[in-house]
């Protein structure tokens, strides 16, 4: 297999399980582990989009944060751009993890309420390219609020000035403005109404054109997996249940909790 052939993110036998008062895999001490990540191999190669879809509480937002590493598996394997992603310590680490971001669910606590729209898009390249002088940094911030929708004043505003949908747009700017080459998008407009939702939608598969990105959206809700997924993962239980191209999981369905999604969705029905 050549460096063109590999995938960008290959994940192996991924497993995690949470301390709780109910669940799975009695440890005999009177405590309970709760698996929320059971088993999981797949892959992602680039320019897809990965749709991950399942009910609350399967496990998806665990799955997101563990591909970004916000948590760290019980076991398993990631490799990244052909690196080992968890086994990555410091100067490794730091450029790995710029190459990946994260746009998270709810686009009001995701930023932070002190700081001004141009900083918070700006920061990640105070972190990862603290050299850049801060002109440049702000100019970039401004290219990538611009690319999103906003005009160049923005950068001096803050958050609460700002709808739902247009901070979710802040956010995704402060994901991209590192030009990563993976967004794992998780629950992006859920918080959103139904139209905002599909114009924040739309701009994600835009941006991914433009920017030749690789993107994971994840969602509980099929319409919103089907707007803009080539392939397709249905999650149950920390499990996938079914995962191949979008058309064929839609379209021919296998197994019958993927059937039982797709019949509640009248319009997704083949």
């Amino acid at each position: 297999m050549t460096v063109n052939d590999q995938p960008l993110l290959d994940v192996r036998d991924l497993r995690k399980s949470f301390t709780a008062s109910t669940g799975t895999l009695d440890r005999g001490d009177g405590s309970r582990r709760a698996i929320a990540v059971d088993g999981l191999t797949f892959s992602v190669r680039r320019g897809e989009t990965l749709g991950i879809v399942g009910e609350s509480g399967c496990g998806k937002t665990t799955l997101a944060r563990l591909i970004v590493r916000l948590l760290e598996p019980d076991s398993g394997e990631i490799r990244f751009r052909g690196h080992d992603w968890l086994g990555a310590h410091g100067e490794e680490l730091r450029a790995l993890r710029s190459r990946i971001q994260m746009v998270f669910q709810d686009p009001i606590a995701s930023l932070n309420a002190r700081m001004r729209v141009g900083e918070i898009v700006s920061e990640p390249l105070a972190i990862h390219e603290s050299r850049l002088p801060h002109r440049e940094r702000q100019a970039r911030a401004k290219q990538m609020l611009e690319a999103v929708g906003f005009s160049g004043d923005s950068l001096g505003r803050y958050p609460h000035e700002f709808s739902g949908g247009q901070r979710q747009r802040i956010g995704i700017a402060r994901a991209l403005v590192l030009r990563p080459d993976l967004v794992v998008a998780d629950e992006p407009v859920s918080a959103l109404d139904v139209s905002i939702g599909a114009q924040i939608l739309e701009l994600l598969d835009g941006l991914r054109r433009d920017l030749s990105l690789t993107l994971i959206l994840i969602s509980h809700s099929l319409p919103v997996i089907a707007q803009l997924a080539t392939d397709v993962a249905v999650m149950q239980n920390g499990r996938f249940v079914e995962l191949g191209a979008a058309e064929q999981v839609f379209h021919s369905p296998q197994h019958p909790y993927t059937q039982a999604l797709i019949r509640a969705v009248p319009q997704l029905r083949s």
